[in-house]
């Protein structure tokens, strides 16, 4: 079973890379873009057959390791 879990910060949370991207691609030439956030994304492949049992996993490696819950959500799709 195949998983993808995106990372992102919450709204109110600063973020520098995302504003240094931001102003990387205005010094390309790239005048319209606007607010830039940057997140993780992870891609997880799981022996686990039971699709609820797999989510209930995936939840807990993101509460424990792969996202720090104070300032960053995350979602996770099951594929």
């Amino acid at each position: 079973m195949k998983a993808r879990i995106t990372v992102t910060l919450k709204n109110g949370v600063l973020d520098p890379q995302g504003k240094a991207i931001e102003h990387a691609l205005s010094g390309l030439g790239f005048d319209g873009v606007g607010q830039v956030r940057q997140g993780k994304v992870f891609d997880v492949e799981l022996t686990e057959t039971d699709a609820a049992k797999a989510e209930a996993d995936l939840k807990a490696m993101c509460d424990k390791l792969l996202a720090n819950t104070v300032i960053e959500n995350y979602a996770v799709e099951i594929a």
